[in-house]
């Protein structure tokens, strides 16, 4: 069966595999609604000529040399960059580490996801969350006025300039 499926999706003319239907369809209905007609199958396929097809997925590029980095200035400047850290060490430690927490907390999400309720439990106080954050920051003027002040401290925490 696999031999004759696999030989007629290689040739060039490709059959179409249909389920058998009952010829009696006059059974017994226990329902007020009223049958509706078989279904007609259609036994030929019709390939897509490959030009219609291009045609309708027509993408303009447009060319400007300034919008494109070129990856030989990536990479330089990436090396750079590099030479310019002083404490490789470090860095390799913290991305290491970083590698290592998203490894973790995937096993963890995957734990959680296994016990039964649990996950539902955690939707609801997801959506429960987003609710209360929606009601708290983003429905008012003010509110999205105070949240954009939060934001901006916190930017200015991490950056360092306040």
């Amino acid at each position: 069966m696999a031999a004759t499926v696999f030989a007629a999706a290689t040739s060039t003319s490709m059959a179409v595999m249909l389920p058998r239907l009952p010829t009696t369809t006059t059974t017994p209905r226990c329902s007020a609604l009223p049958t509706l007609p078989a279904r007609s199958f259609s036994t030929s396929i019709k390939h897509a000529s490959g030009s219609k097809r291009s045609n309708l997925f027509q993408i303009k590029v447009s060319e400007d040399a300034s919008s494109a980095p070129d990856a030989n200035e990536l990479f330089n400047d990436l090396k750079e960059k590099w030479d310019a850290v002083e404490n490789k060490s470090t860095v390799i430690i913290y991305g290491g580490g970083a590698v290592v927490a998203i490894w973790l907390s995937s096993i963890v999400v995957g734990a959680i996801n296994s016990v039964p309720l649990l996950p539902k439990i955690m939707e609801l106080v997801g959506l429960g969350y987003s609710g209360w954050f929606v009601y708290r920051y983003l429905l008012f003027k003010s509110s999205r006025k105070e949240l954009a002040t939060d934001i901006e401290s916190i930017k200015k925490k991490i950056a360092g300039t306040e």
